[in-house]
């Protein structure tokens, strides 16, 4: 099919660029940002522990659980259209968030920046789709992967340097003067396009993948809380998946589908959004451990955490604007295998941390785990998008990111459920002669247990003030032992998917690398050339 060209020719591709860039990073850094002020958030609001958490999973679900219509309304409204009102939601949304007086109130404000940064990442990818020369896309969608794969490490930077002066509604009051300038630009540079054939809305399908999507975020997340075995858990995993399941079924017998699911059965495709969904479990999820480890093991303030996980964004960074040069001499394959593995290396490192493990130790293991999301994020995405069609550019950007999402979703779920299992088990043995005074669910998490030794710290029990100096020395231990457990696990899934993708991979981007690969990919890679032609 046909794209329609763009209504405006662009300004500048450079501050195009620049401003999709800006938009992609202040969405996604919301992801992350919140997680160093959840301590002030607690104490101001006097929020509780399952508050708290829903502060940061309901962004998440409605986050993923929209993203893939909000490509299909950016596909037939306009993209530069709904970016812009996607936008103006999430800065509407996100200075209510900073003034919220209650958690519940917190909770439905940050679900509402959710619902305006969904679209955020398929309208931009869309958009340089459309707007860059074919010879340029790689390189430009290479900038788009190094800005999100950065802001896993500036969300906690950026949340540090504010709460350094300001109060805890700062982390979401800062997206407000970014989206309003930023925004007004917008609308002069930016180039509107959309769709060639305006086909009638596909409600069934919109209605199924936001049903599957926010069903399987929402069970994944009750899995890191309440444990995967338990049946409201799986119950809902599993419906995630059979609703998912049915929307493929319906797109594939409508004659105008939302996303051609024949995608699904692509091989760059596939393998493309799950190596990055690999690659984001694993930085997600080891990110979210390593607070506990910077603030309750080594005794970092939130800026001092946010500066430790900066080589994450320099590694980002040059590793995404290197792989289109090195994707275009040795293939994608040879590229997100680098990635893959050098993210295997830097959880390897991470294997061996213990209290005492020098700093530069652990900058060398962040700057790998940069270089591993870089590399495999810069490659998969001109990989997927390759293949598919330029009038749903937005559709297939939207699935490409909502597994993405899903993928750090699952991360945080299943490495933290590791983690709280085998913290428990350790600290069991410590804590237990002391409960009570100290309360049960202090042998739930590293956290936990910080909080009820500090509080043992001020009681006049002599013989718990005599015993919080070796209670404190186990629950280090018992941590270091978790994050090994949990280590080990993303180094096995890594080490799976580097195997995998030897066989998997394409060794080419374009109209040729589903001829080398077989399956009906080659007549879905081959419309899309004539597309782009």
């Amino acid at each position: 099919m046909k794209q329609e060209p763009s209504t405006a020719a662009p300004r500048g591709t450079g501050l195009v660029l620049a401003l999709l860039g800006v938009f992609l990073l202040v969405v996604m850094m919301d992801n992350t940002i919140v997680n160093v002020a959840l301590r002030a958030v607690q104490e101001q609001l006097d929020a509780s522990n399952s508050q708290l958490q829903w502060a940061v999973d309901s962004y998440i679900l409605i986050y993923a659980a929209l993203m893939f219509p909000a490509g299909i309304l950016a596909d037939r409204y306009g993209r530069k259209r709904v970016l812009l009102t996607g936008l103006a939601v999430f800065g509407a949304s996100s200075a209510l968030s900073a003034f919220s007086s209650s958690p519940d109130q917190l909770i439905l404000w940050r679900a509402v920046m959710g619902l305006g940064g969904a679209v955020v990442p398929p309208a931009t990818l869309s958009i340089i789709r459309d707007t860059f020369p074919a010879g340029r896309q790689g390189r430009a969608m290479g900038v788009w992967s190094a800005i999100g794969g950065s802001s896993v490490a500036f969300g906690p930077l950026v949340g540090g340097l504010l709460l350094e002066r300001f109060w805890w509604g700062s982390v979401f009051l800062v997206n407000v003067p970014v989206v309003v300038l930023a925004g007004a630009l917008a609308l002069w540079a930016l180039p509107e396009s959309r769709a060639a054939t305006r086909r009638r809305l596909d409600v069934p399908g919109i209605l199924l993948s936001v049903a599957g999507a926010a069903t399987l975020v929402f069970g994944v997340i009750r899995g890191g809380e309440t444990g995967w075995w338990a049946w409201d858990t799986t119950g809902l995993v599993v419906a995630g998946l059979v609703i998912l399941g049915l929307f493929v079924l319906v797109e594939r017998r409508r004659a105008e589908p939302t996303i051609d699911v024949s995608l699904f059965r692509n091989r760059a495709f596939v393998s493309g959004t799950l190596s990055m969904a690999l690659a984001f479990f694993t930085v997600t999820g080891g990110t979210y451990l390593l607070v506990f480890y910077s603030l309750l093991i080594r005794g970092d303030s939130t800026l001092q955490f946010g500066l430790v996980l900066l080589p994450v964004a320099v590694g980002s960074v040059a590793a995404a604007l290197a792989a289109n040069a090195l994707t275009r001499v040795r293939g994608p394959r040879f590229t997100v295998l680098l990635g893959l593995g050098s993210l295997t290396v830097a959880f390897v490192i991470l294997y061996f941390l213990d209290a005492r493990t020098p700093l530069p130790v652990i900058e060398v293991a962040l700057l790998l785990a940069g270089v591993g999301i870089g590399s495999v994020m810069a490659t998969t995405t001109p990989l997927v998008m390759a293949v598919v069609e330029p009038g749903k550019a937005g559709a297939g950007a939207a699935a490409n990111n909502a597994i993405r999402q899903i993928g750090g979703a699952l991360g945080v779920a299943v490495l933290g459920s590791v983690y709280a299992t085998r913290y428990h088990s350790g600290i069991t043995g410590a804590l237990s002669p002391w409960t009570p005074p100290l309360p049960e669910e202090a042998q739930d998490s590293l956290g936990a247990t910080a909080t009820a030794l500090e509080s043992a710290a001020r009681s006049g029990d002599p013989g718990l003030l005599q015993a919080v100096p070796h209670l404190r020395e186990e629950a280090t231990h018992a941590f270091t032992d978790a994050l090994q457990s949990t280590s080990s696990v993303a180094v096995g899934l890594l080490v799976a998917g580097i195997v995998l993708g030897v066989f998997w991979l394409p060794a080419r981007i374009g109209g040729d690398q589903d001829r080398d690969h077989g399956g009906d990919g080659g007549k879905h890679g081959t419309r899309a050339e004539r597309a782009s032609r």
